[in-house]
């Protein structure tokens, strides 16, 4: 079901009244998976496990626009130019968004893996993705087929633009991959000791890549490598090069973010912020870096200093299962909490709320976007039914779902699970 339009202004209502000029921007559902930044530096889009995408002014602290088309996280997101924006999603496909638009002017469904990168060309014309099909594709904006660029064994996980308008890749299969502009070329491959997460090009040609090793590595236009910065200890899983090219900031799993100077090659200092994944960085311009993370927030951070942008909340989110403590059921639930909340006041995620799902019919959750494949199950959401999920796993049991596949394999711990989703999800 979507969101009615009293409901999508009230939850702008909210981001604005939430947000203020502050240091973090407040409004997903979710961990902020993915951000780009406009032209002019003054406003943002941003993607989300929630399945939404959110327009921002970030001068004003305030969401201007929520998009929701995708069945699935947001994973990839662009700022165009002319003030549209374009959103990659879990599902496969891609929306472009015009300026003020409801809907997307157009999607694209050609990829058959979850879109993970999005990139523009130089001259503004092209758009470039990443997908875990294996694949990269590029296609005119002004709309025409898109040309597919296949070799990496295993999810692309990057993708970006050399000055001169050739495609960079990134991928899991631990290579780099510099495809020629007409074909004439052999694709330059430079194959790594550690899978690759992300890339991105400087204004001059170099270009950037994060790897699962914690390192980030800086290569010549032609693939040569120039050198290895070590941030660790966790894998690298996002990049952004400032304006003018002289920093790199470099996010980690564990929440760190690094800021490089990319000329030295050496690390100039690390932001301090909650210790969560921050999954997304840009810079708004050389001074100012804007993260998102685990924690749900859009934080700003002035780079003159290292230091939040107002006043940084240190605190962790509130924790649903503290006054859980010691309930095995809770322990085992842990790994569900960043996709699903238990009361009604926690909303959807990126999966839908559990308040009340005893009894629930699935794929009936109020807000939630269901894929049309479980709308036609007939299944009733019960201690039986709950239990047998988690045995067989989500695949099986309901094909089509979003839901990370995941098994509990004790049956003393799965029926932990249940007898604490029957106290924690009565609905009040």
């Amino acid at each position: 079901m979507r969101p009615t339009a009293p409901l999508l202004a009230l939850t702008l209502l909210l981001c604005t009244l939430a947000g203020g000029a502050e240091a973090q921007l407040r409004g997903h559902g979710g961990p902020v998976r993915a951000l780009s930044v406009t032209a002019d530096g003054r406003g943002a889009v941003s993607g989300s496990f929630d399945q939404s995408a959110i327009l921002w002014s970030i001068e004003e602290g305030t969401a201007r626009q929520v998009l929701r088309v995708h069945e699935g996280a947001v994973n990839a997101v662009l700022a165009l130019p002319d003030g549209g924006a374009v959103t990659g999603g879990e599902e496969g496909r891609i929306a472009l968004w015009r300026p003020g638009g409801t809907r997307p002017a157009a999607t694209f469904a050609e990829h058959q893996g979850p879109i993970v990168a999005l990139a523009l060309s130089p001259d503004g014309t092209r758009l470039a993705s990443a997908s875990w099909d294996g694949t990269a594709r590029l296609r005119p904006l002004a709309g025409g087929e898109a040309q597919v660029f296949e070799g990496h064994k295993g999810n692309v996980n990057g993708v970006a633009f050399t000055r001169d308008g050739r495609l960079v890749t990134a991928g899991y299969d631990a290579t780099l991959r510099i495809w020629p502009l007409d074909g004439s070329d052999a694709v330059r491959i430079v194959t790594l000791p550690t899978p690759l997460n992300t890339v991105a090009v400087a204004p001059d040609g170099e270009i950037v890549a994060g790897g699962a090793d914690s390192s980030v590595r800086l290569f010549s236009p032609d693939g040569a490598e120039r050198a290895v910065i070590e941030i660790g200890p966790s894998p690298v899983i996002a990049l952004a090069l400032s304006p003018d090219g002289g920093r790199v900031a470099a996010a980690t799993v564990a929440g760190s973010v690094s800021v490089i100077d990319r000329k030295a090659g050496k690390p100039l200092f690390n932001l301090v912020g909650p210790g969560l994944p921050v999954w997304s960085l840009a810079f708004r311009s050389d001074a100012e870096l804007v993260t998102g993370g685990g924690d749900r927030l859009i934080r700003r951070w002035d780079m003159r200093t290292g230091q939040p942008i107002g006043m940084l909340a240190m605190a962790r989110p509130h924790d649903d299962l503290a006054a859980y403590a010691g309930d095995r059921g809770a322990e085992v639930f842990r790994a569900c909490a960043a996709c699903h909340s238990l009361t009604p006041d926690g909303g959807n995620r990126a999966g839908p709320t559990l308040s009340g799902v005893f009894g629930r019919r699935i794929a009936t959750a109020e807000g939630y976007n269901f894929s049309d494949a479980l709308k036609k199950l007939d299944i009733v959401w019960n201690a039986e039914t709950i239990a047998k999920l988690f045995e067989v796993g989500p695949a099986r049991y309901t094909p089509g779902t979003k839901m990370p596949e995941q098994t509990v394999g004790s049956a003393a711990d799965r029926e932990a699970l249940v007898r604490f989703l029957e106290k924690a999800t009565q609905a009040h």
